[in-house]
C-alpha cells in the first residue's frame, strides 16, 4: 500500500491530504483566522464556580470564557498553582492516542483513586491547556493537567510516572523504551512514549525530551511576568502537527507545493528525524497538486449530504443540533430477489464508508446511523462488528453500541474541533441554515395578510416594499401581476425597491411620507 501526505498551501489557507493507493482516508484544513487552538497553554483567571454542574468558567481573554469540568481537574493542579505564586513508579500500558494531551495514567489491576479536587475561588490564577475547540456557541473546554507532545515523547510536568503507547505491542520493545525512559527521565516530570518511538535510539528520545524541557522552561518564565488572561505558550499549527504525528514509517512520500512551506518542514524533519529527509519533496508540476493527485473531486463528496457507494447503495448524512444523522438506501439494490444479502452486502459497505467519512470529516459527538433492516441476528453482529473493526483505525476515540431492534446503531466520537463543514462553510444567508426557501405563493399571501392589518390601522397611501429581485420580478409578473391587484383592491400605491440584502424570504414596508421601516408594527 502506497501511502503520502499531500500539501497545498496557498496566501490565506493550507489543506493536508493523507491519501492511502490514491484514496484519500485524512484532510485537515489550516486557517490563519481559524488556527488551530488545541494544546496552546493559558494563564487564566477563574470568573465562575458553579457546584451544580460540577464545572469551572476560565476568563482566557477569548469571546467565551473556557470550560473546565472537574473531572479535568488533575492531581498535579496544586503543583501549577503553586509556580504562579513563587518568585520512580511504573505504568504497564498508556495510550496517547497520537493525539492526546491529557496524560491520563492507568495502573494494571488497581483501582484509581479519585483526583483531589482542589477549591477553585473566583479571581484566582491558573494554569490551563484547551483540548477541544470552541463548537457553535460553546467555548473552548480545558483541562488544568498541562502536558507538552513533542515528536517521539509527550512531557507531563509535575508527574513522576512513565507510560509507554498501547499501540506498541512488542514487549521486548515496551520493556526497552520504559528502560530509556527511566535513565533520561527528569526531576519532577513524568514521560509518555509514544507510538512513533518504536526503534528509536536512545539520543532521538533525549533530544526530543531536552526540546520539551526548554519549552516547559519558557512557560515557567512566562507565567511568573505574564499576567492574565494571557497566551503562555502556543502548540504547532495543524500542518506542522501532522508532520510531527503522522510522518511514520508507512508514509511513502510527502509532497509540498509551497517553497516557503517545504523549507520549513524539511528543516523539521532535519531535527528531528533526518532520517525522513528523503521522503519530503517538492512539487514543481504547473497544474494544481490536488488535481495531479485527484484529490479536488475527493473532496467534493465531503461536502455533500449523499454520499455515493460502490454497489448503487448512498448514505444521506444531515447534521442537527443535538447529533449527526446518516441513513443507509439500498439504491437499485432494493428491488433484488434475496433481500437479507443484499441488504447485508449494502449495509457492510455503509458500514466501512461511514467510519471513512467520520474521520474524513471530523464529526464528533453522538451519530445515529439508520441501516437497512436485517432480520437474523447474526447479521446484525456482522455489522456491529464491522464498525467495531474499522474505527480501530481512527485516531479519536470511538464508542460503538450494538444495533437496536429498530436497525439503529449508536456511535460517539471524540470531538476536538470542528468538523469539516463548520470550518469550511457559513450559514446560508437566504434559509439561515433550514435548508428551504419559503414558495412564491405564500409570500404574496404573506404581504397580502399585512396589507390587510396595514389598511385597517392606517391611513397612509404611499408604501415602498423593498424586497429581493427574484420577488420583485414575481411580484411584477404579468399584465395583471400581484402588485397591481394589491393596489387596486386595498386602495394603495406601491412602489418596488430592488435590495439584494433582503433575503429571498423576506420583504420590508417603508412609508413614503415618513421613510420608516413599518413591517413589525403591522405583522
Amino acid at each position: 500500500m502506497i501511502k503520502e501526505i499531500i500539501i497545498n498551501s496557498s496566501s490565506n489557507q493550507t489543506r493536508v491530504a493523507i491519501t492511502e493507493d490514491g484514496n484519500l482516508v485524512d484532510f485537515f484544513v489550516d486557517y490563519p483566522e481559524n488556527r488551530r487552538m488545541v494544546g496552546d497553554i493559558y494563564l487564566g483567571k477563574v470568573a465562575r464556580v458553579l457546584p451544580g454542574i460540577r464545572a469551572a468558567f476560565i476568563d482566557i481573554g477569548m469571546k467565551h470564557d473556557a470550560f473546565l469540568h472537574f473531572s479535568d481537574i488533575g492531581e498535579r493542579t496544586q503543583q501549577f498553582q503553586d509556580i504562579i505564586g513563587e518568585d520512580d513508579s511504573d505504568i504497564d500500558e498508556e495510550d496517547d492516542d497520537d493525539e492526546s494531551l491529557r496524560g491520563k495514567n492507568t495502573v494494571e489491576n488497581k483501582k484509581p483513586e479519585p483526583p483531589v479536587i482542589p477549591k477553585l475561588r473566583k479571581g484566582d490564577d491558573i494554569i490551563i491547556q484547551i483540548t477541544k475547540e470552541p463548537v457553535n456557541n460553546k467555548g473552548v473546554r480545558v483541562t488544568s493537567s498541562v502536558s507538552l507532545p513533542g515528536r517521539f515523547c509527550v512531557l507531563l510536568p509535575f508527574d513522576n510516572k512513565i507510560g509507554v503507547s498501547k499501540k506498541i505491542y512488542d514487549y521486548k520493545e515496551r520493556r526497552r523504551l520504559r528502560s530509556i525512559a527511566r535513565g533520561i527521565l527528569p526531576k519532577n516530570c513524568g514521560l509518555i512514549i509514544r507510538t512513533v518511538a518504536k526503534d528509536q535510539t536512545e539520543e532521538a528520545l533525549k533530544d526530543d525530551l531536552n526540546n520539551l524541557i526548554r519549552s516547559w522552561q519558557k512557560i515557567e518564565s512566562a507565567v511568573k511576568t505574564e499576567k492574565p488572561p494571557a497566551l503562555i505558550h502556543q502548540d504547532l499549527s495543524t500542518t506542522a502537527s501532522v508532520i510531527r504525528d503522522l510522518l511514520t514509517p508507512d508514509i511513502s512520500k510527502v509532497f509540498i507545493d509551497s517553497k516557503k512551506l517545504y523549507k520549513q518542514i524539511k528543516s523539521y524533519v532535519q531535527l528531528v528525524q533526518p532520517e525522513y529527509l528523503d521522503k519530503i519533496e517538492p512539487y514543481k508540476s504547473q497544474s494544481p497538486i490536488f488535481d495531479s493527485f485527484k484529490i479536488e473531486e475527493q473532496i467534493k463528496t465531503l461536502m455533500g449530504r449523499k454520499v455515493p457507494m460502490p454497489s448503487g447503495g448512498y448514505l444521506i448524512i444531515e447534521h442537527t443540533e443535538a447529533m449527526v444523522v446518516i441513513d443507509v438506501n439500498s439504491g437499485r439494490y432494493a428491488k433484488s430477489k434475496e433481500q437479507e444479502q443484499n441488504s447485508l452486502k449494502t449495509d457492510l459497505e455503509a458500514a466501512r464508508e461511514i467510519a471513512r467519512q467520520l474521520k474524513l470529516r471530523d464529526i464528533g459527538g453522538i451519530i445515529v446511523v439508520d441501516f437497512i433492516d436485517l432480520e437474523e441476528e447474526k447479521n446484525r453482529k456482522k455489522i456491529y462488528d464491522e464498525l467495531k473493526k474499522e474505527f480501530r483505525k481512527d485516531r479519536s476515540k470511538v464508542s460503538v453500541l450494538p444495533m437496536s431492534e429498530f436497525g439503529l446503531i449508536q456511535i460517539t466520537r471524540q470531538r476536538v474541533r470542528q468538523n469539516i463543514m463548520q470550518a469550511m462553510k457559513d450559514v446560508c444567508p437566504v434559509c439561515m441554515g433550514a435548508g428551504f426557501l419559503t414558495k412564491e405563493s405564500h409570500l404574496t399571501y404573506d404581504i397580502e395578510s399585512w396589507l390587510k392589518k396595514f389598511r385597517r390601522n392606517s391611513r397612509e397611501i404611499g408604501l415602498i416594499i423593498k424586497c429581493h429581485p427574484f420577488l420583485a420580478e414575481k411580484l411584477k409578473a404579468g399584465k395583471l401581476g400581484s402588485l397591481l391587484k394589491f393596489q387596486l383592491k386595498y386602495f394603495v400605491r406601491l412602489h418596488i425597491e430592488e435590495d439584494e440584502t433582503v433575503p429571498q424570504g423576506r420583504f420590508k414596508f417603508i412609508s413614503k411620507k415618513t421613510e420608516t421601516d413599518l413591517t413589525d408594527k403591522f405583522l
